[in-house]
């Protein structure tokens, strides 16, 4: 069994994100533990109330909510009745025997599991602390369970993909804006690894969503607040945005800024994977249209930035079979916007000279440049490359001495 535990601070958004499972018939409610209804009474109010009535008696408490996940091996089969007891047994070992909780099924994965939501405030107003919480009674709540189920113990547990959301790119005017706005937040900041706003917003933006502090004289800014904006085709925010701390996980600023350290040390291992595949485009000459389209071909998005003169200042790299995100400038000088600006002037077709013109030698492509490397070439995509190559290889440029062949010269016999 793996046990999961988020902590947050909405309390709707954790009762929402499992009852539209249920409106779906993804998820069902299957045992309620502190209520004052049988589960098939219950409205949406009434399980909301029950922890509001708890909350509101320690307002200073930002950090209200717990929602836990547990998961179960591919193949082991349980009754609802059995999950209820294990949820019980669970819920006491950590502590929350006495607190109001609902346990959701759901069906929406490859693998059996459960959710359980409840409130860390006591009806006293005192707080039950979360700190290490999934380290020390959770680990030791799962070991026991095992043991009493015969479950099959975590270390033997199949690998669980993340319960996010599947994300698609945000269609304004189709979709249910704040929904959608919701999945692809949550998705990709629960899945990219980034260090910073800009690059969170590089993810993001592939899937028209932008995060948004505001003007630096506003007072959003001034107050580290943060929105979320839908993208239309041209890039521009479109709708009404909504407010970080009404999606479910609350992604405001000061949130990011803890996710930001954390990733800084889990996206290093793919790094020197993510230059390789730029070394290989580098080895050949291409625009900046070009080079941009080879690299979506291996899943890399390519993103540009540039002034009102139309000049590049900045270049982010987005890997999306890694799922990390990475500046120019902290992959290395030679792909930075400095150093690629240099390289896409010199690939230009007035720029070409004898000493950096490609030639084609019994069908491979050689470079006097870089003659170690080995050039980007997927035979899967053949245009890719020719588009590369257009510039630079053109048989106009030669000059005409290399175009007619010599005449020999024959000897007279006198």
């Amino acid at each position: 069994m793996v046990a999961k535990i988020i902590s947050g601070k909405s309390l709707i958004g954790a009762l929402n994100y499992n009852e539209k499972k249920v409106a779906k018939g993804d998820a069902e409610l299957i045992w309620q533990s502190g209520f004052h209804k049988d589960v098939p009474k219950m409205d949406f109010h009434d399980k909301l109330f029950r922890f509001q009535n708890l909350t509101m008696r320690n307002e200073r408490t930002k950090t209200n909510t717990v929602h836990i996940s547990l998961n179960f091996a591919i193949g082991e089969k349980f009754h609802q009745e059995k999950l209820s007891e294990i949820a019980s047994k669970y819920m006491e070992i950590i502590g929350f025997g006495n607190q109001p909780y609902l346990v959701y099924q759901h069906q929406d994965a490859g693998h059996p599991h459960i959710h359980i939501v409840t409130t860390n405030i006591k009806p006293t107003g005192d707080r039950i602390s979360l700190h290490n919480l999934g380290r020390t009674k959770s680990e030791e709540a799962r070991k026991m369970i095992e043991l009493q189920y015969g479950l099959i113990p975590a270390s033997k547990v199949e690998i669980l993909k993340q319960e996010t959301p599947h994300l698609r790119k945000v269609v304004y005017g189709k979709d249910d804006t704040k929904r959608a706005i919701s999945n692809v937040v949550r998705g990709v900041i629960s899945s990219y690894k980034f260090t910073s706003l800009p690059e969170l917003n590089a993810a993001l933006s592939y899937y028209n969503v932008i995060a948004d502090r505001g003007s630096k004289e506003s007072r959003m800014y001034a107050k580290n607040g943060l929105l979320y904006w839908a993208l239309d085709n041209g890039g521009k925010k479109t709708g009404i945005p909504i407010k970080a701390s009404s999606i479910y996980g609350s992604p405001t600023l000061k949130a990011l800024e803890v996710k930001f350290n954390l990733n800084q040390p889990l996206r290093t291992p793919f790094k020197e994977t993510l230059k390789k595949n730029i070394d290989r485009l580098l080895s050949v000459k291409a625009s900046q249209s070009g080079f941009k389209q080879a690299l979506q071909q291996k899943g890399i998005e390519v993103i540009y930035r540039k002034n009102d003169q139309g000049r590049l200042y900045g270049i982010t790299y987005v890997d999306h079979q890694s799922k990390v995100v990475f500046n120019g400038s902290d992959l290395g000088k030679a792909y930075s916007a400095a150093g690629l600006s240099t390289w896409f002037a010199s690939s230009g077709p007035n720029k070409v000279t004898n000493s950096n013109k490609l030639t084609i030698l019994g069908g491979s492509i050689k470079s006097p440049h870089w003659p170690n490397k080995t050039p980007y070439q997927n035979p899967d995509q053949p245009s890719v490359l020719n588009d590369l190559l257009k510039s630079e290889y053109q048989e106009d440029n030669l000059p005409d001495t290399q175009l007619r062949r010599r005449k020999k010269k024959r000897k007279v016999n006198l």
